[in-house]
């Protein structure tokens, strides 16, 4: 079983920072695996300008693939 975690990121302007890279490494480096990355809102011309960012990992509570009790 997998534990699940959604960023959300936005972009701004002409020139924004690659901060979704930043977030990934920063994720990754906590045991996070990307999973997708889905367009949540847009402009006016149907450009994507803000994004969820999906993450997963095995859950911490579960050894062998069964939870502890």
């Amino acid at each position: 079983m997998y534990e699940y975690c959604f960023v959300e990121t936005h972009l701004g302007g002409f020139f924004s920072e690659a901060t979704h890279r930043e977030t990934i490494m920063e994720y990754a480096a906590q045991g996070w695996r990307l999973v997708q990355v889905l367009p949540t809102d847009y402009n006016g011309h149907g450009k994507p300008t803000g994004y969820e960012i999906v993450f997963e990992r095995p859950r911490q509570d579960l050894k062998d693939g069964h939870q502890q009790i």
